[in-house]
């Protein structure tokens, strides 16, 4: 039976249900760090939403295509709230799934980097669509810090080259029609196929193929509860869905937090 945070005795068993498990995967969206200033993408105050021309920037296409996107994708990066945001309730929520050692590995659809700040072993964080902490040429893929492309952005280059082939560079992340890492996405699925719980929080789950790691959970034998502000496209999957604020919800929901 689906159960809803609005009734006490429900979250009391999505919570006993945690405690019991042994191998939990947490499956994040956007929603986790709205509490810590990171809007989402298509909400009413999402980036999008107040900014078309960003989510044009967020197209592989027209960044590889068009100069003037890319001068004003790079503009935007000086100022992401990614760079002094700070981990909420929610990821310290995880990061005590982790200390307890129920943690068997934490999906990301999130690019800024707080689970690793909040303090989960970067080695058991899955980033699915990539980190805004890095950049990549488009190219010879050279790897790098995203603060020293951002220096000579404010040194005056508007379009930073690579320094290794002057080729196009672009954060670390999966732009749309941009494949994603075939390592990286399998590993996360394999992952959701060896969990007992499947914890989603903060997602639409509307976003593939990161969106399909919980009807393989589910496929798999695990129980599914879902976490988040709205409704989402897997509901269906859900043995417990709580709906509400996630910054509450999570730390109830896990013992100890």
């Amino acid at each position: 039976m689906i159960g809803r945070v609005s009734a006490p005795p429900d979250l009391d068993t999505a919570r006993s249900l945690v405690e019991s498990a042994e191998r939990i995967v947490v499956l994040t969206g956007a929603g986790i760090s709205t509490d810590s200033g990171i809007p989402d993408f298509r909400g009413p105050d999402g980036v999008w939403t107040k900014n078309p021309a960003a989510e044009k920037a967020s197209n592989i296409t027209h960044y590889l295509n068009e100069p003037g996107v890319r001068v004003a994708a790079w503009q935007n990066r000086l100022t992401t709230p990614a760079w002094s945001a700070e981990p909420n309730d929610g990821h310290r929520a995880i990061v005590e799934l982790e200390r307890q050692g129920r943690l068997h590995a934490l999906v990301t659809q999130n690019i800024d980097g707080l689970h690793q700040k909040a303090g989960n072993d970067p080695d058991k964080v899955i980033e699915v669509h990539g980190t805004v902490w890095f950049s990549r040429c488009w190219e010879c893929e050279d790897r790098r810090p995203m603060a020293e492309a951002l220096d000579r952005v404010r040194a005056g280059e508007p379009d930073p080259a690579c320094l290794e082939c002057g080729g196009i560079v672009k954060s670390d992340t999966i732009s749309f029609g941009q494949a994603l890492v075939p390592e990286v996405i399998d590993r996360a699925l394999r992952v959701s196929e060896e969990c007992d719980v499947m914890l989603a929080v903060g997602s639409t789950l509307s976003v593939f193929p990161a969106a399909n790691c919980v009807p393989r959970a589910k496929a798999s034998g695990a129980d599914v509860v879902i976490v988040n502000g709205d409704e989402t496209a897997m509901d269906r999957y859900a043995d417990h869905l709580l709906v509400g604020s996630i910054g509450d919800i999570l730390p109830a929901l896990v013992p100890g937090a």
